[in-house]
């Protein structure tokens, strides 16, 4: 089996005691998403989606089956590695941005990279560089309040890239957004997408920007299909 996919999920369960029954979030998932590829993951709430980018971002351990990023098999991996593998290799957009009130855009960015132990100067230069990319240059000293909520959006992306990740797990990261910071938002995530080179999944219930992206994968009752190319 080729593992060298940034993400792969095979044969990926997800159970949960459900009272006298077990509740499957995740029915024998296989996926693939390669550095560079961006991909829309769709369908009605409580279909699985959370549960398999939970799953992807080793947040929780699967009942059976494997996940791998960059090749590495993180089932086999102590919760200390993991924690380690995560930092360092994937980064998570949620759908609220959750930024700490007190901190700059600058310093919401900085911090993060402060914890994974990076030097201060490092970090300063690469939080100046990212919020560049994401078009906040101009707002890197405004704190949560004095942005808009697509700018707030901007810097939780800008901050997911810090580490330099190899797989990017974005949930409705349109959700609270109008229609043209939703379409600059996913617009924002393709360049990104490109330009960093990382496997991006996208959970969205858009899907009028489905096209923005290069694959649409459907859950349905924890069961993923096929991902498939996205339609222009």
């Amino acid at each position: 089996m080729n593992t060298t996919a940034a993400l792969t999920l095979v044969n990926t369960t997800l159970q949960y005691p459900d009272g006298a029954d077990v509740l499957t979030a995740l029915d024998s998932v296989n996926l693939r998403v390669e550095a560079g590829q961006f991909l829309s993951l769709v369908g009605p709430s409580g279909s699985g989606k959370s549960s398999l980018l939970a799953t992807a971002a080793t947040l929780v351990r699967p009942t059976s089956g494997l996940v791998l990023i960059d090749g590495v098999d993180t089932s086999a991996l102590s919760e200390k590695d993991r924690t380690a593998l995560r930092r360092d290799k994937i980064g998570i957009i949620f759908q609220q941005p959750n930024l700490l009130p007190s901190l700059t855009a600058a310093e919401q960015l900085v911090i993060a990279d402060h914890l994974r132990g990076k030097a201060l100067r490092d970090a300063r230069a690469k939080a100046a560089e990212l919020l560049d990319v994401v078009g906040l240059s101009t707002e890197a000293h405004k704190r949560p309040h004095q942005l808009s909520g697509g700018q707030r959006q901007r810097v939780n992306i800008a901050r997911a890239l810090m580490g330099k990740p190899s797989v990017l797990l974005v949930d409705e990261p349109t959700a609270a957004l109008d229609h043209e910071r939703s379409e600059a938002i996913v617009r924002l995530l393709r360049r990104i997408t490109d330009e960093f080179a990382v496997a991006t999944v996208m959970v969205t219930h858009d899907t009028e920007f489905v096209p923005l992206t290069d694959a649409v994968a459907t859950m349905r009752d924890g069961v993923l299909s096929t991902a498939i190319p996205a339609v222009p």
